[in-house]
């Protein structure tokens, strides 16, 4: 099944809306039921379609009520019956209205496939209901040990590094020394003896 990837961009989201495939058009022209409707059929919203009796709840008609006579999937518009307007030259035309500016209030029931999917959809809804209502014991006690992990896991210290401890300069200076007195040559270490006995003589 095709799904319509969420994009920021203005510019691809007008080519993604006019560029649509029908089957996602259909997607877009769902508007919400009334709250009669909702309880009886336990579902939110659906696409509309002609023969629904819908009420107009934004813009300049406002409140009007009227079944659907046609639904325009290139231009995302649906006409309303006796929703009509006079032109200049006196013909009267068809006031073009969004599908998410109405809610249905009527179903018309009279395709077997409405029927299956308003079906399907009630028992989709009362699965997710049941879920969230009624929670098995099991998966509360996951949750809470999950969650103590963590906390354990947050409170733990973070190891340090130690440091090498530093030696005195006298140790260092020792150590330089006998690295000299094995490496060093017969005429340095003449020099060197020297160099011992002025210091001690002084």
């Amino acid at each position: 099944m095709q799904t319509m990837k969420p994009v920021t961009k203005p510019t691809k989201q007008r080519r993604m809306l006019y560029q649509a495939p029908d089957h996602i058009r259909h997607r877009l022209f769902a508007a919400p039921l009334s709250s009669e409707l909702k309880a009886s059929q336990g579902v939110k919203a659906l696409p509309v379609r002609s023969g629904d009796t819908v009420r107009i709840m934004r813009g300049d008609h406002k409140g009007f009520e009227g079944k659907i006579t046609d639904v325009d999937r290139k231009k995302y518009r649906i006409y309303v019956e006796g929703l009509t307007r006079e032109k200049v030259d006196g013909t009267t035309i068809f006031v073009p209205i969004h599908p998410s500016k109405v809610m249905i209030t009527k179903l018309n029931l009279d395709d077997k496939w409405r029927k299956e999917v308003l079906q399907r959809k009630k028992e989709v809804g009362k699965k997710a209901e049941e879920v969230v209502e009624k929670p098995t014991g099991e998966v509360v006690k996951a949750k809470e040990e999950a969650i103590e992990e963590k906390v354990t896991v947050e409170k733990k210290p973070k190891r340090r590094r130690r440091k090498a401890a530093r030696k005195p300069a006298v140790k260092k200076a020792e150590e330089k020394a006998k690295v000299t007195k094995k490496e060093e040559t017969p005429k340095a270490r003449k020099k060197r003896e020297v160099a011992e006995k002025t210091e001690g003589g002084t």
